[in-house]
């Protein structure tokens, strides 16, 4: 398992080994014994996630569930490819606004860990691409919410396209206006 730093430092990047021959490959998705032995201690995953966006440049989030409920996540890509963002919203973290991405594909294995106390947001960079997560909470509508997609200065790789949104997303309340349930001492691995 290959553990990667980001510019945020409680998110990371995961890339299990695959073994491969003439049939395929094969791959440990998530083993805890193996990440605590690398020195990354996840908190403990209760709901698999997975969802399938049709269209190219469809961009889900940002998204995140507020306590009691709050949710880390660990997200992959199980088709296609898609660009997957974290945004720090801790009241009081030296990076509340940043954010960090990466690509995330089927055919590079990698993943992404957003802790609780950031958002979550991605865009489909191929037609029929499915994301597979791991939950720390369960979902709880009541806990649910999102901040614009569009209102973190994220980079966004969209080649001039108009964004494919739901209408909860296009809806969003921007950063700026946002107030945030996290601070950064409540906010755990």
């Amino acid at each position: 398992m290959q553990i990667e730093k980001t510019a945020l430092e409680d998110v990371v990047i995961l890339t299990p080994d695959r073994f491969g021959d003439h049939r395929g490959f094969f791959s440990e998705s998530w083993n805890r014994a193996r990440l605590i032995a690398a020195g990354l201690d996840l908190p403990e995953f209760v709901q698999d996630n997975h969802s399938l966006s049709a269209e190219k440049g469809t961009v889900r989030g940002l998204h995140f569930q507020a306590p009691p409920h709050a949710q880390g996540k660990l997200v992959r890509c199980g088709r296609g490819a898609l660009f997957d963002v974290a945004v720090d919203i801790r009241r009081g973290s030296p990076t509340y606004g940043h954010w960090t991405g990466a690509e995330l594909s089927f055919d590079n294995g990698r993943q992404l860990w957003v802790p609780a106390g950031f958002l979550h947001g991605f865009m489909t960079l191929m037609p029929d691409t499915e994301i597979i997560y791991k939950c720390t909470d369960h979902y709880a509508p009541e806990c649910d919410g999102a901040v614009r997609w569009d209102s973190c200065g994220i980079d966004w790789p969209l080649n001039n396209a108009a964004p494919v949104l739901s209408e909860k997303d296009a809806k969003a309340v921007p950063l700026d206006a946002f107030d945030s349930p996290f601070t950064f001492e409540e906010s755990a691995q």
